[in-house]
C-alpha cells in the first residue's frame, strides 16, 4: 500500500513563504495523479494543485494559489513538493497530499478531492497578517 509522509509546514507572516514536502513511498506504479489539498478550519478540503505524473504538464492550480504556488516532482526522490511564495492569512490551514490511480491529467488530479486513494496525515500552514 502507498504510503505519503508531509512536511514544512509552519508559521509565517503574510508575504513570506513555505515550502512543502510529500514523500511517496511503497507505490507499485510509478504513474500516477498527486496533489495537493489544504483544508481551513470550518470548511471543505480543496484542491490546490495537482500533477499527473505521466503527462507532460506541468500542473494545474486552483485560482486563487495561481501566479503565487508552484507545484514540481522530484522523481528520483519521490518527493513532491509545494513551493507557497506571497502567503495571505486565508492560506492557513492543513495541508494535505494525496495519491490516486484513476485520473490522467492535472487538472483531474487537482479536482479530484473525494476520488484521491491515498492521503497523507497532513502538515499545518498558519499565515499570520
Amino acid at each position: 500500500q502507498g504510503q505519503l509522509a508531509e512536511s514544512g509546514g509552519g508559521s509565517v507572516q503574510a508575504g513570506g513563504s513555505l515550502r512543502l514536502s510529500c514523500v511517496a513511498s511503497e507505490f507499485t506504479y510509478n504513474q500516477y495523479c498527486i496533489a495537493w489539498f489544504r483544508q481551513a478550519p470550518g470548511k471543505e478540503r480543496e484542491g490546490v494543485a495537482g500533477i499527473y505524473t505521466g503527462g507532460r504538464g506541468s500542473g494545474d492550480y486552483a485560482d486563487a494559489v495561481q501566479g503565487r504556488f508552484t507545484i514540481s516532482r522530484d522523481s528520483a526522490k519521490n518527493t513532491l513538493y509545494l513551493q507557497m511564495n506571497s502567503l495571505q492569512p486565508e492560506d492557513t490551514g492543513t495541508y494535505y497530499c494525496a495519491v490516486s490511480y484513476s485520473y490522467y491529467s492535472d487538472y483531474a488530479c487537482l479536482t479530484a478531492r473525494s476520488g484521491m486513494d491515498y492521503w497523507g496525515e497532513g502538515t499545518l500552514v498558519t499565515v499570520s497578517s
